[in-house]
């Protein structure tokens, strides 16, 4: 299943990948969440979940049922699985609680929450730098378009008090 074949309301989850991964291990990742996802059961429950690489460090997974009646026990166990391919792949996770993920304009960066007032202060970071949101709640905020925001925009602008200009 693919994520255009869900709708908006699919509750949303996104993973951040540290580093770029090299081709053979993007192929082995798409491989590995898609038979994840196949497979995505709980207490007689099946999921009908989509992932996708939207891009080869961001991984979006949905799923439409969870919106309206969540079980924390499926999502924790999909999450885990997914985890541990990471692990599999040596792949690194974002860890959205310290750091922050932000696009350039060849590639996406994860910036720890403790370097961000000095990529401020070296002008690494500014007010128009895009931050990725990866607490994005539904599918339908992915295809608004709402998964990047101006750094100014976000709790990094309000703490640090940066503007655009």
């Amino acid at each position: 299943m693919s994520l255009s074949a869900l709708p908006a309301h699919s509750r949303l989850w996104l993973l951040a990948i540290e580093s770029l991964p090299d081709r053979a291990t993007e192929t082995q990742l798409r491989r590995g969440l898609e038979e994840i996802l196949a497979q995505w059961r709980h207490k007689g429950q099946i999921y009908q979940g989509a992932g996708v690489l939207l891009e080869p460090q961001l991984i979006a997974v949905a799923e439409p049922s969870l919106a309206a009646q969540p079980s924390g026990c499926a999502i924790d166990g999909m999450l885990l699985r997914v985890r541990r391919l990471a692990e599999r792949l040596q792949l690194r996770l974002m860890d959205p609680a310290a750091s922050i993920l932000v696009r350039f304009a060849d590639r996406l960066v994860v910036i720890p929450k403790f370097e961000i007032q000095a990529c401020l202060d070296d002008g690494t970071l500014d007010g128009r730098t895009p931050v990725l949101d990866l607490s994005l709640y539904s599918l339908g905020d992915l295809r608004a378009g709402r998964l990047e925001t101006p750094l100014a925009d976000t709790w990094v602008g309000r703490k640090y008090q940066v503007s655009v200009g």
